[in-house]
């Protein structure tokens, strides 16, 4: 059995800032603590900062083939 008390308010770190943030639907900006906070994380995927690895290499490489490589 459970003894999560759903009436309590639920505090989660702010990905961005690490601060306590209000897991709830009255925090709009939720899962961060502020405007600011989710701001900063939108502008780190817009300039790329946050990128998935590439496993591929990238075309222009001659990759795998030993005759290409000569």
């Amino acid at each position: 059995m459970s003894t999560v008390n759903k009436s309590a308010p639920r505090l989660v770190p702010c990905p961005t800032c690490g601060g306590d943030s209000l897991f709830n639907t009255t925090n709009a900006y939720r899962p961060f603590c502020s405007a600011r906070c989710k701001g900063v994380d939108l502008g780190a995927w817009a300039s790329e900062s946050f990128r998935v690895p590439e496993d591929n290499p990238p075309d222009s490489e001659t990759f795998g083939d030993p005759k290409l490589m000569q």
